[in-house]
């Protein structure tokens, strides 16, 4: 119980916000990730809901007569002898816990009070100002016909256009249009015959502009079962969750967009997600033109008001669709009978942040609880999700082979370069001569590439040649990376920025180099090697607007550029029939990291963007550089061998008792102070094993405490402790973890 409670100052909606089955998924995941249940229930309320609390201060009604230190008298004086003050505005004169600390004396001494109140909405539904015209439209022109004087031409000339049109004309048009003031608008009201009418509009993301409306595609024998097996499944009382495992360019896309229609068919609805906001843009058309106008879209790209207004629709039940990132599965889609996860395995569906979710979990949950069917979608299944296939706990739908014009096997042929041998011919460039060979031909044949580089910006690190200092970012324990566009140095954790320097301060020395190859310079590179290819880069840094997402896929998909140069969104699902050459140009920048999911992950990273090669009318092929051309998961990828990987994978996850096989917890401590939280660490490492040993679990094992793989970001060294056990989140649940503490339950990684 709580014996001191504030006053309910307002109602906020006269309506519950949460169905009941969303107030159970709140627990389920507030239990689950050991997230605060305010967290998780926020996830599912509407876009700029949340609304904060604001501390006012004001004099007292009387004041006593007492004597102030100086801090004390310096805030007094601040407060105004009449109205108001915030807080936040006292907090910037002196500091935020000074002021907190000096109000509450001052509250205690009876010289000033305080009150509270939320602050104003951050979103609310468009109003619009309309014309009505108030007389019929003959009236109206007779009346204007009558107007000779030139001081009421204007509105003549206003009432002849409202009397032109069959309803209700929007301000904006009706000014754009007459060229008339708002003065002359509300001359004609004062007359009787317009009034302005608010109208609430909706903010729609979709244009329907160029979007054709589509048919059903004739299925393979493969689709045509994996589609059955869905709609026979929104039939039963407890639905299975359906790993449909598909080779790229398989068309399971097609079996989503049938299965949905077999959904709709029923009364019900279905939500859609994709991993990455730059695969919304070409999935939104192809949903929009199979279910025009009934398609509904969030992310984080759209405005507050955008999402405001579409989430309050869906609630309405206008859309049979939702479509979006990992937050779309919170959308309030009534008669939820479908979700589809498409390109399942992606670490983006974890959220990095408090509540640390994933969204394939939420989606499991969310389905026991309104009875609806999950179809979990890859060509690179993540090996979990596939051993629980295996096992029986998900039902395996497969696609084995790709639907193109083309006949026969249409996987792309895949060549591994190794970079130590063309390091040893003498070629010190990017790309290796047989890539040179190949991009200059399909360039020359007027068929477009893609080169892949998991790496931004233009050097990975800058480094003085003379004494081997190297340029780290002053908060994070990580070096510069070199970004051309703004010739600047940037740190990729916190974004500090800072000039390009043009000498050493440690040596003095002018001999700075740049090196390590990012997208920026692999541009600049390929624009030496390829003077008449056409270029465009794809990656965060130019993407940043909007629709920067939409303007290059638009460009590429046009053919208006021949070399398309980006990161791992690039590898993601994107359907570009006039790709016929992938290039990878540095298979290994993700296969020696600190994380027993390195190898997964560089699988899927080099199938997935082989996959874009060679989905049309021509032949596909990939070439990858590499300095392990003998490792297991680049062996595997060359030969689309998703069964090897596998095997290999799923043999050593069990030796050494990875998930699927347990599970993984990720306590993070952080703290300005390295002396600190190094200590502290280690504090709590003995309670860990103090607890554990008491409660008798042996499966529990304690690894460390060890710096964090990134030891310092934004100002705060990190330090870590790893769990591994069945129970975890019981067993972190009831050990109270002092502040500092971040606890991160089945990490999608150890950084």
């Amino acid at each position: 119980s709580v014996e001191n409670t504030r006053d309910i100052i307002g109602v906020i909606e006269t309506r519950p916000q949460l169905a009941p089955y969303q107030v159970a998924l709140a627990r389920g995941i507030s239990e689950r990730y050991l997230s605060p249940l305010f967290d998780t229930v926020a996830l599912m309320l509407p876009p700029g809901f949340e609304r904060k609390v604001v501390t006012y201060v004001s004099l007292a009604p009387e004041p006593r007569d007492v004597s102030l230190t100086e801090q004390q008298q310096q805030l007094f004086d601040l407060v105004p002898r009449q109205g108001r003050v915030s807080l936040v505005e006292l907090e910037k004169s002196s500091g935020k816990k000074k002021a907190q600390t000096v109000i509450s004396q001052l509250v205690r001494l009876g010289l000033v009070a305080r009150s509270y109140e939320l602050e104003k909405e951050r979103v609310k539904p468009k109003i619009v100002p309309y014309l009505r015209l108030l007389v019929g439209a003959n009236e109206a022109c007779q009346e204007a016909a009558g107007w000779r004087d030139k001081r009421v031409a204007k509105q003549a000339v206003l009432l002849d256009f409202l009397a032109g049109q069959p309803g209700l004309v929007s301000w904006a048009e009706t000014r754009q249009k007459t060229g008339c003031t708002k003065a002359t608008a509300d001359a004609l009201v004062k007359k009787g015959l317009v009034a302005f009418q608010p109208v609430e509009v909706r903010r729609e993301p979709i244009s329907y502009e160029n979007i054709v409306p589509s048919s059903p595609l004739a299925l393979t024998a493969a689709q045509k079962s994996a589609v059955e097996s869905i709609k026979s499944s929104l039939l039963a009382n407890t639905p299975p969750v359906f790993l449909l495992h598909g080779v790229t360019g398989s068309g399971k896309t097609e079996v989503y967009l049938q299965a949905l229609a077999g959904t709709v068919k029923l009364g019900k609805r279905g939500i859609v997600l994709v991993p990455e906001i730059a695969l919304t843009p070409q999935t939104i058309e192809r949903f929009a033109a199979r279910f025009p106008h009934r398609v509904a879209v969030l992310h984080s790209r759209l405005s507050l008001g955008e999402q405001f207004d579409e989430w309050q629709r869906i609630r309405k039940g206008e859309f049979d669709v939702v479509i979006g990132s990992r937050s779309a599965i919170f959308a309030p889609q009534p008669d939820l009978a479908l979700i589809v996860i498409d390109e399942e395995h992606e670490w983006t569906y974890r959220q990095q942040d408090t509540p640390r979710y994933h969204a394939r979990d939420a989606a499991i949950k969310l389905a026991e609880l309104t009875g609806a069917t999950v179809v979990l979608g890859s060509a690179t299944p993540d090996v979990a999700t596939y051993y629980h296939a295996q096992q029986g706990d998900y039902q395996l739908l497969q696609l084995a082979e790709r639907v193109t014009p083309k006949e026969g096997s249409p996987l792309p042929q895949v060549e591994i370069v190794d970079l130590r041998s063309e390091l040893k011919a003498g070629n010190l460039g990017p790309f290796s001569r047989s890539l040179v060979r190949a991009v200059a031909s399909a360039v020359l044949e007027q068929e477009q590439v893609i080169l892949f580089l998991n790496r931004r910006g233009a050097a990975t690190f800058v480094q003085c040649r003379n004494c081997g200092f190297v340029f780290r970012c002053r908060r994070c324990e990580v070096a510069l990376t070199y970004h051309s566009a703004e010739d600047a140095l940037v740190c990729h954790q916190c974004n500090y920025r800072m000039a390009v320097p043009q000498v050493c301060p440690r040596c003095a020395s002018r001999r700075i180099k740049f090196l390590g190859t990012g997208t920026q310079k692999l541009e600049e590179e390929a624009g030496l090697a390829f003077p008449r290819a056409r270029l465009l880069r794809w990656d965060s840094d130019v993407t940043r607007g909007k629709h920067s997402h939409e303007e290059v896929l638009r460009k590429f998909r046009g053919h208006e550029a021949d070399i398309l140069i980006g990161t791992q969104m690039i590898a993601k699902g994107l359907d570009l029939p006039l790709v016929t050459l992938v290039g990878v140009v540095n298979a290994d920048t993700g296969l020696n990291l600190p994380d027993f999911r390195a190898g997964e992950r560089t699988f899927q990273l080099l199938s997935q963007v082989a996959g874009r090669a060679g989905r049309g009318a021509r032949w596909g092929r990939v070439i990858v550089q590499t300095y392990s051309p003998e490792h297991y998961a680049i062996q595997a990828a060359s030969k689309h061998d998703y069964a090897a990987f596998y095997e290999r994978e799923i043999a050593q996850r069990r030796e050494l008792h990875y998930p699927p096989f347990t599970r993984l917890a990720y306590l993070v401590y952080s703290h300005a102070n390295l002396g600190v939280c190094q200590r502290e660490a280690e504090r709590v490492k003995r309670l860990l094993m103090t607890e554990r040993d008491a409660r008798g679990i042996a499966d529990l094992t304690i690894t460390g405490p060890a710096p964090a793989f990134v030891q310092r970001r934004r100002g705060r060294f990190r330090w870590q402790i790893v769990l591994r056990g069945a129970e975890l989140a019981a067993f972190l649940s009831e050990i109270p973890l002092p502040r500092g503490w971040t606890v991160d339950i089945d990490p999608v990684g150890l950084s």
